[in-house]
């Protein structure tokens, strides 16, 4: 598909979501829409780290050696588990864990039976907005800690039904607008790679799900994203997150936060997972018609396997202009940037890949920054029974709910305006001049739909992880992951694991970790 249909698809799109109405599925024509390729898991190398220690594994290497009678689903399933009971005390990635349930799917996967699929037998983590069929999905939050979904949303049930196995919940920030923490805003996950300092930022909201597969405590987790929360927790612990195009993949049985912003997406351990995940995910969902009438998924497992010649050199897979803003470098110091310079270097020398230097128009600035505050009356929507019913209820994000109140129906359609203005300058503008552009946070492309994904690219002093994020135009994150796969098929930042904390007591997962607070003005500056 072009890039000059997908353009138009989208603002089509768009503009349906911004108006609250349904556009009519047939905006291409049903095989083209509906097309998707069939997922496949393909012949990766196994490394010998993962062949000795199945929680080691990416989800590709996984299925590689249970497809070649290596790997016991039951095996596999319980080393993860293993590690949850030994250092999940310390970690608090998981709300929820139901081992049981997760053993016994994956007897089933060994004796044939049941799910058959690309994900058969692997473990997964699920962030805790997700409806799951029996299991408690409370969004960290007072107002949902009762509720037992008696469905499972759609992503949930396109991972079961492609074989993939819940391990549990992650932990998330209350509601979906902070860093994991309780209702009242005790700190629960922690940076896996700084256990034992929680002041170390992990990246929210998806906090948990991100927390468990750095920790390998998951093979794998989806969250969700509203303004950075597949992203951010990806690049803090160093993992490959993929947000999608709005519509790519269905956000039906999600607790919403924004209805024009929320996306669902996999955070995962390298490019090849996350193109199975999300193969996985992306499609037509009845549900959710945001996900109608869209242009075809592209082939993702193809785009994230890395093209290398005959004499072992790399190369992108399409020649590729990649957008380096003056920020990227200009907003940066210290270790920080000096591992951008290295990454740049890197990149650069990938055959195929060419950096070119993108400007902002004069009003960047003013788009991206205070026009973006009109996301917070869109939450307010859904939840205007309970900030009748009782504010507290809302917790440590209350807040953002109550500024979301405050802005007036005048100042809602100057905000949508504005987005559309920012989506033209993005499309018309600075994609003009690239195929892919480095961003120094998920602003401007989470919040107008366009698709970003995070990766590894090193560390700062502190061994705390550096990512990079690049977003790109609409429908192409085929062409994302061509990059990401490129770019970790010549470094090795995406292998690198933490180290393990001393192992801890188990706690309750209903019971209040011993952690610091943060305040309810922390958690408005800090909300998605």
């Amino acid at each position: 598909m072009s890039r000059e249909v997908n353009r138009r698809a989208f603002l089509a799109r768009s503009t349906a979501v911004a108006a609250g109405v349904t556009l009519a599925a047939q905006a291409f024509p049903a095989s083209a829409a509906t097309r998707k390729p069939t997922v496949t898991v393909p012949d990766v190398d196994v490394r010998e780290a993962a062949r000795k220690d199945p929680a080691e594994a990416t989800l590709a290497e996984a299925a590689v050696l249970m497809r070649r009678g290596r790997l016991k689903a039951v095996d596999l399933v319980q080393a993860h588990l293993d590690r949850i009971n030994k250092y999940d005390a310390t970690y608090q990635a998981f709300a929820v864990v139901v081992g049981d349930q997760a053993l016994a799917a994956a007897g089933k996967a060994d004796r044939g039976e049941g799910k058959r699929g690309p994900l058969s037998g692997i473990p997964l983590c699920i962030k805790d907005n997700y409806f799951t069929n029996g299991i408690a999905t409370r969004a960290n939050s007072f107002i949902f800690a009762d509720f037992v979904p008696d469905e499972d949303a759609t992503a949930v049930a396109r991972l079961k039904a492609a074989g993939g196995i819940v391990l549990g919940k992650g932990q998330m920030g209350p509601l979906a607008t902070t860093r994991a923490t309780t209702p009242n805003g005790t700190i629960t996950t922690v940076n896996a790679w700084t256990p034992n300092d929680p002041s170390t930022d992990p990246g929210g909201s998806s906090t948990g799900p991100a927390c468990a597969v750095a920790a390998r405590m998951a093979t794998s987790s989806i969250g969700t994203q509203t303004g950075g929360s597949i992203t951010a927790p990806s690049n803090q612990q160093n993992l490959t997150g993929l947000k999608p195009t709005m519509g790519r993949t269905s956000i039906h049985g999600v607790i919403p936060l924004s209805f024009t912003r929320d996306h669902s997406g996999p955070l995962a351990r390298d490019a090849m997972d996350a193109a199975l995940m999300l193969a996985v995910l992306a499609g037509p969902d009845p549900n959710d018609p945001r996900t109608l009438g869209l242009p075809a998924v592209p082939d993702l497992i193809r785009s994230a396997t890395p093209v290398v010649s005959s004499g072992g050199k790399v190369r992108l897979r399409r020649a590729t202009r990649i957008g380096v803003p003056a920020d990227y470098l200009g907003s940066a110091s210290g270790d920080v940037l000096s591992v951008r310079k290295t990454f740049l270097d890197k990149l650069a020398g990938v055959s195929g890949a060419t950096l070119v230097d993108v400007t902002y128009p004069d009003d960047w600035a003013l788009l991206t920054g205070a026009f973006n505050a009109i996301r917070l009356s869109e939450r307010t929507e859904p939840f205007r029974h309970w900030l009748r019913a009782d504010l507290t209820s809302f917790g440590v994000s209350l807040l953002t709910w109550l500024q979301g109140l405050m802005l007036s129906g005048d100042e809602w359609i100057t905000g949508q305006r504005a987005k559309n203005h920012l989506l033209r300058e993005v499309l018309d503008g600075v994609l003009s001049s690239c195929d892919v552009l480095l961003q120094t946070g998920p602003v401007p492309f989470d919040i107008l739909g366009l698709p970003e994904i995070a990766f590894p690219i090193g560390f700062d002093s502190s061994h705390v992880p550096v990512g990079a994020i690049l977003g790109g135009g609409p429908y192409e994150e085929d062409r994302l992951l061509e990059v990401a796969a490129a770019y970790q098929a010549v470094t090795d930042w995406h292998l690198r694991r933490p180290t393990d904390p001393a192992a801890a007591k188990p706690r309750s997962l209903t019971a209040e970790p011993n952690r610091p607070r943060i305040t309810a003005e922390e958690a408005a500056a800090t909300s998605s």
